[in-house]
């Protein structure tokens, strides 16, 4: 789960009054947040994902992104046609990852240290459709008429725009390896406001980019090649084309049913999810049911699947309910 862990009292206390990117800038607050739901859950949860966000990437190419309250995402001047001087700008401009994101590195160097080797540490970016959508509609969106304009009225512009927010993740990803992450996940957050046939053509060719290029570029920087995530929310439809994509591990929502999602897989990748963040606001009994059909669903024990959640977790979220979710998970699959 690629969440901040705001379901945690102790996460309001680390973050105090520093807003939601000064705890991403901060390595000291960034690792500590990092932390949290390895030390509460100590034993139950088998990996760490750093502390940061998908929308660094814009920043770095020159976006004001701010995170309003209660709201989420705010992009206070988004790209609104190719003639509108700001995409000229941000397609001109040379984007030096090493510098514009250090902090992160920072973050995930002092995180390793700290973590010991308890468990391994995950870092992540936002895939280029996502990262498109959100620095064309300024934010969340529900009907996503900026990015389908774009796709649509501009489709050569805005191949170019994936192609360079690509490139920078291929780089920023290295970069994190560098530093100390064990593995990388692709968010595409939003993969399902695409048809089969536009996820084909304006999401699927840049997150091959990505596992195509980032092994080549470790292998430049002298590093061995990490396992590679790929999460595209949604678009249950690509699962066959997504097992071909080149990544290790394809995430699943809850969308999936997990059976028919491991005889499409037939073990080219191991799969990770799946269960509806949702079963979290229900009574323990029906959370284990939902775990033993689960478990049952990718093949009753613990080889060739990741058990995780369909998404990241919900707000109001009771921290000990999320505890037996985990716990379940342990006694189900046999631990």
């Amino acid at each position: 789960m690629g969440d901040a862990p705001r379901y945690l009292p102790e996460y309001h206390e680390a973050k105090g009054d520093h807003d939601f990117f000064e705890c991403c800038r901060s390595p000291e607050i960034a690792s500590t947040l990092t932390l949290q739901p390895v030390e509460r859950y100590a034993g139950l949860i088998d990996a760490a994902i750093i502390f940061s966000d998908i929308l660094v990437i814009p920043q770095a190419m020159g976006m004001v992104v701010e995170m309003v309250d209660k709201k989420g995402p705010h992009f206070p001047e988004p790209l609104r046609a190719p003639d509108d001087g700001q995409y000229g700008r941000i397609m001109a401009r040379e984007v030096d990852v090493m510098k514009e994101l250090d902090y992160v590195y920072n973050a995930i160097a002092l995180t390793r240290q700290k973590l010991k080797g308890r468990v391994p540490l995950i870092g992540f970016c936002g895939a280029p459709w996502t990262l498109l959508s959100y620095m064309v509609e300024g934010g969340g969106s529900k009907l996503f008429i900026q990015a389908k304009t774009w796709i649509y009225k501009y489709p050569s512009e805005s191949k170019a725009l994936l192609q360079k927010i690509a490139d920078l993740c291929v780089d920023y990803l290295a970069q994190q390896v560098v530093a100390g992450a064990q593995l990388i996940q692709v968010f595409d957050s939003w993969a399902a406001e695409l048809s089969p046939s536009a996820f084909q053509e304006f999401s699927l060719p840049y997150l091959k980019i990505i596992s195509t290029n980032l092994p080549k570029r470790l292998q430049q920087l002298g590093q061995d090649r990490v396992p590679m995530t790929v999460f595209a929310k949604g678009a249950w439809y690509a699962l066959d084309a997504l097992c071909d994509s080149g990544y290790d591990v394809v995430g699943l929502d809850w969308l999936h049913d997990p059976a028919e999602a491991m005889n499409i897989a037939k073990s080219r990748v191991v799969l990770q999810g799946n269960a509806d963040p949702g079963i979290l606001y229900g009574r323990r009994d029906v959370i284990t049911i939902e775990v033993e059909k689960m478990v049952k669903g990718f093949g009753g024990g613990k080889q060739g699947w990741i058990a995780n959640l369909g998404h990241g977790i919900t707000p109001f979220v009771n921290p000990e309910d999320l505890k037996f979710y985990f716990e379940e998970i342990h006694r189900v699959a046999g631990s």
